[in-house]
């Protein structure tokens, strides 16, 4: 790699630096939410909610309607499976580029295979694209089309689902999306809609992949950084082999950098001087936040008693809407609405001095506001389980 001095990092300077990137120091002063939801790297989306939460905390005047709005009408951002195969809001501006780069990570087929021949793919595969050109349709709409043009197998209950067996073509649904040819739709009230991202983007193509690739990983470094090949292929859902590749094709656009003495990585060109003063701020993070995915090294992100409480018991991130105290996870929280209130219960795993207090009862406020609701505060033990 490029660079003879390795940039050196402690855990709170890294900490300091994500901080600032995510706006998690200090929220943004007119940032649209698609603008924040760039500097995450795409807001995870499994609990819409929390989602918008992620975007609005970042935001120095959050407001919940704009964020709806830029999801399902003004279509700045784009509902879509992402990084992991997990729902995600992107970029509408970065989704040539996300769609790129999602292709042009090595496809065996994997556990496709398992359900599907290559020939059933490609066909499975046309049939969403021709299906999906002209209408916004449900998973049983768009279940009834894929069957009536592939056949009868295509419908077979084969694949283990959140609620029962899902039909063979749907396990082709991740190669979908990388092939640039489905995303979320509008919706009906509740139910989920598919459409074609073309339909919604005019003139949307896929960008080339290693162009993508590339511009990923320094988006991922500048977000997450420092951060190893092996951290980026568990953020994006890749091999680690093929990540490491990239790292090393991508040589002259990094640069080396050291965490706690361990190697890593950061965008070349980041300079020397780290953001202005220590990691600061406590922030209710939701489920699911980009933060605390992203964030490495876990041990240190997740240290004593949020080790055993704010991770799942696979040790996954994201599970617990979390306290973050200082750029470090030290509590978890819940909320409960009822009318126009929201209790929020906060359960500290540290004392919490005067500063912090005083910080975390604005943050409560603010997410009062952002429900349209009058926030209760209680320090008090959350019962709160995992969100697996």
């Amino acid at each position: 790699m490029p660079g003879d001095e390795a940039a050196r990092l402690s855990f709170a300077q890294a900490s300091a630096r994500r901080l600032h990137h995510h706006a998690l120091d200090e929220p943004l002063s007119g940032a649209a939410p698609a603008d924040v939801a760039a500097r995450m790297c795409g807001a995870h989306a499994q609990v819409m909610s929390a989602a918008e939460w992620s975007i609005g905390l970042r935001q120095a005047s959050p407001d919940r309607a704009a964020i709806r709005a830029a999801v399902l009408t003004e279509r700045s951002l784009v509902k879509i499976y992402g990084p992991r195969g997990t729902v995600h809001l992107l970029p509408a501006a970065d989704l040539p580029r996300w769609i790129g780069a999602l292709a042009a990570i090595p496809d065996s087929y994997g556990p496709i295979g398992k359900y599907l021949s290559p020939g059933q793919i490609e066909s499975v595969l046309e049939a969403i694209a021709v299906t999906l050109a002209t209408a916004d349709l449900t998973v049983a709409e768009l279940h009834e089309a894929v069957v009536m043009a592939c056949g009868e197998w295509a419908g077979d209950p084969v694949l283990p689902g959140f609620s029962g067996m899902w039909a063979r073509w749907r396990t082709a649904v991740s190669l979908a999306v990388a092939r640039g040819i489905m995303c979320f739709g509008a919706g009906r009230g509740r139910t989920v809609t598919y459409t074609s991202p073309a339909s919604w983007l005019p003139g949307f193509a896929p960008a080339a992949g290693p162009e993508s690739v590339g511009w990923l990983v320094t988006e991922y470094l500048a977000a997450y950084g420092p951060a190893t090949p092996d951290q980026f292929a568990r953020w994006l859902g890749a091999p680690r082999r093929w990540a490491a590749d990239m790292f090393a094709e991508l040589a002259p656009r990094l640069q080396r950098a050291e965490i706690e003495g361990a190697a890593a990585w950061l965008p070349a060109g980041t300079p020397d001087r780290q953001e202005p003063g220590p990691p600061r701020g406590v922030r209710l993070l939701p489920y699911f936040d980009p933060y605390v995915i992203g964030g490495q090294p876990r041990g240190l992100l997740f240290d004593g008693e949020a080790a055993g409480r704010a991770l799942s018991p696979r040790g996954q991130a994201g599970t617990f809407p979390v306290l973050l105290i200082d750029g470090v996870v030290r509590g978890i929280w819940q909320q409960r609405k009822s009318g126009r209130k929201v209790a929020i219960t906060v359960e500290p795993f540290t004392r919490l001095t005067a500063a912090h207090r005083r910080e975390l009862a604005d943050q409560a406020e603010r997410l009062g506001a952002f429900l349209g609701c009058t926030p209760g505060l209680t320090l008090a033990p959350v019962t709160l389980r995992s969100h697996l």
